[in-house]
């Protein structure tokens, strides 16, 4: 059964899905402004919750402590820089298989999981050496 969205949602996820990288809320806001489709900030938080709890937007929480949203489409994993706050992409996830037995275990449908690894990159160890 397919989702059904507000049109405050609609806009939102029109966007998400255009961008091939996450975004902030307020970031988010400012690009359905730019986009001449402005809605009030609080209205982009409401709708973002919304869409998460619909399993259709997934939030990830940088090191400064910003929530990052993007549109679910497949599962992507982290390692992330503590010290400049560069991402890299993991291309293997080691969780799918405990999603499936949790599944099945709990009877409880996964919309998404994360995996994130925080550390530093080769650059800050580099320049923390020097």
């Amino acid at each position: 059964m397919k989702a059904k969205y507000t049109r405050s949602q609609e806009k939102i996820i029109r966007v998400l899905k255009s961008l091939k990288y996450g975004i902030s809320a307020q970031d988010l806001y400012a690009e359905l402004k730019h986009r001449d489709q402005p809605l009030g900030l609080a209205t982009v938080y409401r709708a973002l919750e919304g869409l998460k709890t619909q399993g259709t937007v997934k939030s990830r929480t940088l090191s400064n402590g910003e929530a990052i949203y993007s549109v679910i489409s497949h599962e992507q994993h982290h390692v992330i820089c503590v010290s400049c706050g560069q991402s890299f992409v993991i291309n293997e996830c080691p969780v799918h298989d405990l999603e499936k037995r949790l599944e099945k275990t709990y009877n409880f449908q996964v919309y998404y999981h994360t995996l994130e690894f925080f550390g530093r990159c080769h650059e800050c160890n580099t320049k923390s050496v020097l």
